[in-house]
C-alpha cells in the first residue's frame, strides 16, 4: 500500500513539473523600454530546463501524439475535404454548388425561362438552361421546377453523375414558410 502512494505521488510531482507533458516554463518578463534589465538574485538550479520543442507537422496543438481519434469523425474525410473546396469556389455562377442553392422562383421571359436561385450566404443568382456550375450543370427548366445534373465522388472517390430537381412550391392564402 506504502508502495502504490509512494508510486501516486511521483506521478503527480512529474506530472505538475514545467517542461514534462508538453508544458512549457513560464517566461521571465521583458524589461520595460528605457529601463535597464534588473539582475536576478535567486539561484539557477542545477538540472538545466527543457526547451519547448517545435510540434511535428500534422499534429495539432492541444493533441497529443498518443491521443485517440474522435469515433464519430468520419474516416474518408469527405466533410473536410468538401469545406476545403468551398472556401476556394471561384465567383459568380462557376462557384454556384447545386446541393446549396435555394429555389426562389422562375421567370418565363422572351429569351426563355430564368430560375431565381439563393445561395447560403443569401445572394442572388439567375440562372439559365446550359448554365455551368461548381459541380454541375441547369438542364431544364420549368414553371415548376429545375432540373440540374450533378457530378461529384462518393465516399470512396468514385466520380458519381446524378439528376437532382428541385422544385418551387406556391404558397396559398394559409400556408407559412
Amino acid at each position: 500500500m506504502r508502495l502504490v502512494k509512494t508510486l501516486i505521488l511521483g506521478i503527480l510531482v512529474a506530472a505538475s513539473a514545467p517542461g514534462l507533458l508538453g508544458q512549457t516554463p513560464p517566461k521571465p518578463a521583458a524589461p520595460a523600454a528605457g529601463k535597464p534589465a534588473k539582475k536576478s538574485t535567486t539561484k539557477k538550479s542545477a538540472k538545466p530546463v527543457e526547451a519547448a520543442t517545435p510540434a511535428p507537422e500534422g499534429e495539432q496543438e492541444g493533441v497529443s501524439r498518443g491521443s485517440r481519434r474522435d469515433p464519430f469523425e468520419s474516416l474518408v474525410g469527405r466533410q473536410q475535404a468538401a469545406a476545403a473546396a468551398s472556401k476556394n469556389l471561384p465567383p459568380g455562377k462557376a462557384g454556384l454548388q447545386v446541393s446549396t442553392l435555394r429555389l426562389d422562383g422562375i421567370v418565363k421571359s422572351a429569351n426563355g425561362m430564368i430560375a431565381m436561385v439563393t445561395n447560403p450566404q443569401s445572394r442572388t443568382y439567375f440562372l439559365r438552361e446550359g448554365d455551368q456550375l461548381y459541380d454541375g450543370k441547369v438542364e431544364k427548366i420549368a414553371m415548376d421546377g429545375v432540373s440540374f445534373h450533378e457530378m461529384g465522388k462518393d465516399a470512396f472517390g468514385k466520380p458519381v453523375e446524378r439528376q437532382v430537381n428541385k422544385r418551387i412550391y406556391s404558397s396559398g392564402a394559409g400556408d407559412q414558410q
